[in-house]
Protein backbone atom coordinates (compact mmCIF):
# COMPACT_ATOMS: atom_id res chain seq x y z
CA UNK A 1 0.00 0.00 0.00
CA UNK A 2 1.36 3.42 -1.02
CA UNK A 3 0.58 6.17 1.50
CA UNK A 4 2.60 8.88 -0.28
CA UNK A 5 -0.41 11.02 -1.21
CA UNK A 6 -2.37 10.73 2.05
CA UNK A 7 -1.48 14.29 3.20
CA UNK A 8 -2.80 15.61 -0.12
CA UNK A 9 -6.24 13.97 0.11
CA UNK A 10 -7.83 16.69 2.26
CA UNK A 11 -8.81 20.11 0.94
CA UNK A 12 -11.33 22.72 2.02
CA UNK A 13 -12.98 25.97 0.92
CA UNK A 14 -12.74 28.85 3.35
CA UNK A 15 -15.30 31.62 3.78
CA UNK A 16 -12.68 34.10 2.57
CA UNK A 17 -12.27 32.21 -0.72
CA UNK A 18 -16.02 31.71 -1.17
CA UNK A 19 -16.65 35.46 -0.87
CA UNK A 20 -15.53 35.70 -4.52
CA UNK A 21 -18.71 33.94 -5.68
CA UNK A 22 -21.32 34.78 -3.04
CA UNK A 23 -24.48 36.78 -3.65
CA UNK A 24 -23.72 38.75 -0.45
CA UNK A 25 -19.94 38.52 0.12
CA UNK A 26 -20.19 40.80 3.15
CA UNK A 27 -22.52 38.39 5.01
CA UNK A 28 -21.25 36.18 7.81
CA UNK A 29 -20.64 32.50 7.14
CA UNK A 30 -18.82 29.48 8.53
CA UNK A 31 -15.02 29.58 8.50
CA UNK A 32 -15.07 26.54 6.19
CA UNK A 33 -17.99 26.08 3.77
CA UNK A 34 -17.13 22.57 2.59
CA UNK A 35 -14.52 19.84 2.92
CA UNK A 36 -13.12 17.46 0.32
CA UNK A 37 -11.36 14.12 0.54
CA UNK A 38 -9.77 13.64 -2.87
CA UNK A 39 -9.46 10.05 -4.02
CA UNK A 40 -9.94 10.27 -7.78
CA UNK A 41 -11.67 7.74 -9.99
CA UNK A 42 -10.44 4.69 -8.07
CA UNK A 43 -11.43 5.76 -4.56
CA UNK A 44 -13.91 8.56 -5.43
CA UNK A 45 -13.83 12.11 -4.13
CA UNK A 46 -16.03 12.78 -1.10
CA UNK A 47 -17.35 16.29 -0.37
CA UNK A 48 -19.10 17.43 2.82
CA UNK A 49 -21.02 20.73 2.93
CA UNK A 50 -21.86 22.60 6.12
CA UNK A 51 -25.58 23.34 6.55
CA UNK A 52 -26.78 26.92 6.83
CA UNK A 53 -26.94 30.23 5.06
CA UNK A 54 -24.65 33.10 4.12
CA UNK A 55 -27.14 35.93 4.26
CA UNK A 56 -30.08 34.19 2.59
CA UNK A 57 -27.92 32.09 0.24
CA UNK A 58 -27.42 28.40 0.98
CA UNK A 59 -23.91 26.98 1.42
CA UNK A 60 -22.56 25.85 -1.97
CA UNK A 61 -19.43 24.74 -3.76
CA UNK A 62 -17.39 27.35 -5.63
CA UNK A 63 -18.36 26.01 -9.07
CA UNK A 64 -16.20 25.33 -12.10
CA UNK A 65 -16.21 24.40 -15.77
CA UNK A 66 -14.56 21.29 -17.11
CA UNK A 67 -11.67 21.69 -19.52
CA UNK A 68 -11.52 19.15 -22.31
CA UNK A 69 -13.70 16.15 -23.04
CA UNK A 70 -14.66 15.31 -19.47
CA UNK A 71 -17.92 14.38 -17.80
CA UNK A 72 -18.59 13.51 -14.15
CA UNK A 73 -21.02 11.65 -11.93
CA UNK A 74 -22.15 12.70 -8.45
CA UNK A 75 -23.78 10.32 -5.96
CA UNK A 76 -25.76 11.85 -3.09
CA UNK A 77 -24.93 10.09 0.18
CA UNK A 78 -26.58 12.28 2.83
CA UNK A 79 -28.89 15.27 2.93
CA UNK A 80 -30.66 17.27 0.26
CA UNK A 81 -29.59 19.95 -2.13
CA UNK A 82 -29.68 21.51 -5.58
CA UNK A 83 -27.23 20.91 -8.41
CA UNK A 84 -26.76 23.81 -10.83
CA UNK A 85 -25.46 23.09 -14.33
CA UNK A 86 -24.78 25.66 -17.02
CA UNK A 87 -23.30 25.63 -20.48
CA UNK A 88 -21.79 28.78 -21.95
CA UNK A 89 -22.61 29.95 -25.45
CA UNK A 90 -19.66 30.15 -27.87
CA UNK A 91 -18.59 32.77 -30.40
CA UNK A 92 -17.81 32.26 -34.11
CA UNK A 93 -14.37 30.90 -33.20
CA UNK A 94 -15.77 28.40 -30.71
CA UNK A 95 -14.58 30.32 -27.64
CA UNK A 96 -16.92 30.45 -24.63
CA UNK A 97 -18.81 33.66 -23.91
CA UNK A 98 -18.72 34.11 -20.14
CA UNK A 99 -21.88 36.18 -19.70
CA UNK A 100 -24.12 34.30 -22.17
CA UNK A 101 -25.48 30.93 -21.06
CA UNK A 102 -26.76 28.54 -23.70
CA UNK A 103 -28.45 26.27 -21.15
CA UNK A 104 -29.07 26.44 -17.40
CA UNK A 105 -30.46 23.60 -15.25
CA UNK A 106 -31.40 23.35 -11.57
CA UNK A 107 -31.84 19.80 -10.26
CA UNK A 108 -33.12 19.06 -6.75
CA UNK A 109 -31.42 16.03 -5.18
CA UNK A 110 -31.56 13.94 -2.01
CA UNK A 111 -29.76 10.94 -0.53
CA UNK A 112 -29.83 8.01 -2.96
CA UNK A 113 -29.96 10.21 -6.08
CA UNK A 114 -27.24 10.66 -8.67
CA UNK A 115 -26.49 13.54 -11.02
CA UNK A 116 -24.68 13.37 -14.35
CA UNK A 117 -22.54 16.41 -15.25
CA UNK A 118 -22.09 16.36 -19.06
CA UNK A 119 -18.94 17.66 -20.73
CA UNK A 120 -18.94 21.40 -21.44
CA UNK A 121 -21.26 22.06 -18.48
CA UNK A 122 -20.07 23.99 -15.47
CA UNK A 123 -21.54 22.85 -12.20
CA UNK A 124 -21.89 23.58 -8.52
CA UNK A 125 -23.91 21.92 -5.77
CA UNK A 126 -25.83 23.56 -2.92
CA UNK A 127 -26.80 22.22 0.52
CA UNK A 128 -30.45 23.16 1.09
CA UNK A 129 -31.02 20.80 4.05
CA UNK A 130 -30.59 21.09 7.80
CA UNK A 131 -27.77 18.51 8.01
CA UNK A 132 -24.41 17.99 6.37
CA UNK A 133 -24.76 17.34 2.63
CA UNK A 134 -22.41 14.60 1.44
CA UNK A 135 -21.57 13.44 -2.09
CA UNK A 136 -19.12 11.16 -3.86
CA UNK A 137 -17.91 11.84 -7.39
CA UNK A 138 -15.63 10.25 -9.96
CA UNK A 139 -13.48 13.18 -11.12
CA UNK A 140 -9.82 12.37 -11.77
CA UNK A 141 -7.19 13.78 -9.39
CA UNK A 142 -3.55 14.64 -9.96
CA UNK A 143 -1.95 14.75 -6.52
CA UNK A 144 1.03 16.71 -7.84
CA UNK A 145 -1.14 19.77 -8.41
CA UNK A 146 0.02 22.80 -6.39
CA UNK A 147 -3.52 23.91 -5.48
CA UNK A 148 -5.07 20.96 -3.64
CA UNK A 149 -8.58 22.46 -3.86
CA UNK A 150 -8.69 22.20 -7.64
CA UNK A 151 -9.04 19.01 -9.59
CA UNK A 152 -6.15 19.58 -11.99
CA UNK A 153 -6.21 19.39 -15.72
CA UNK A 154 -9.92 19.80 -16.04
CA UNK A 155 -11.31 22.38 -13.59
CA UNK A 156 -11.48 26.07 -14.53
CA UNK A 157 -12.67 28.30 -11.67
CA UNK A 158 -11.67 31.67 -13.14
CA UNK A 159 -14.80 32.30 -15.27
CA UNK A 160 -17.00 31.61 -12.23
CA UNK A 161 -14.94 34.03 -10.15
CA UNK A 162 -15.20 36.75 -12.82
CA UNK A 163 -18.99 36.37 -12.98
CA UNK A 164 -19.27 36.18 -9.16
CA UNK A 165 -20.97 32.82 -9.29
CA UNK A 166 -23.37 31.02 -11.62
CA UNK A 167 -26.32 32.47 -13.52
CA UNK A 168 -28.59 31.94 -10.50
CA UNK A 169 -28.06 31.89 -6.74
CA UNK A 170 -29.97 29.44 -4.55
CA UNK A 171 -31.54 31.29 -1.61
CA UNK A 172 -33.95 30.48 1.21
CA UNK A 173 -37.41 32.00 0.65
CA UNK A 174 -40.20 31.21 3.13
CA UNK A 175 -38.19 28.27 4.42
CA UNK A 176 -37.66 26.69 0.99
CA UNK A 177 -35.07 27.01 -1.79
CA UNK A 178 -35.64 29.53 -4.56
CA UNK A 179 -33.52 31.00 -7.36
CA UNK A 180 -32.32 34.58 -7.82
CA UNK A 181 -30.83 35.72 -11.13
CA UNK A 182 -27.21 36.86 -11.13
CA UNK A 183 -27.32 40.27 -12.86
CA UNK A 184 -23.79 39.93 -14.26
CA UNK A 185 -25.07 37.48 -16.90
CA UNK A 186 -26.32 39.21 -20.03
CA UNK A 187 -28.40 36.39 -21.53
CA UNK A 188 -29.65 32.90 -20.64
CA UNK A 189 -31.04 31.17 -23.72
CA UNK A 190 -32.60 28.03 -22.22
CA UNK A 191 -33.65 27.53 -18.61
CA UNK A 192 -34.92 24.55 -16.61
CA UNK A 193 -35.55 25.53 -12.99
CA UNK A 194 -36.48 22.01 -11.85
CA UNK A 195 -39.65 23.27 -10.18
CA UNK A 196 -37.86 25.88 -8.07
CA UNK A 197 -39.41 29.37 -7.93
CA UNK A 198 -37.50 32.36 -9.26
CA UNK A 199 -37.72 35.44 -7.03
CA UNK A 200 -36.34 38.94 -6.97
Amino acid sequence: MDFTNVPKHYASRSHEKMQEVLMHPEALGPSIHYYMIRGGKDQRNVTVWEPGLVGDEYIKTYGHYHVGDLDENYWIILGEGVALLQKRAVDESGNPIEDVIEEFRAITVKAGDSVYMPKDFGHLVVNTGSTYFVTADDSPVDFDEHDPVSLPGHADYIPVQRMRGFAYYVIEKDGKPALVRNPKYKEIQKEDFGGLPVVG
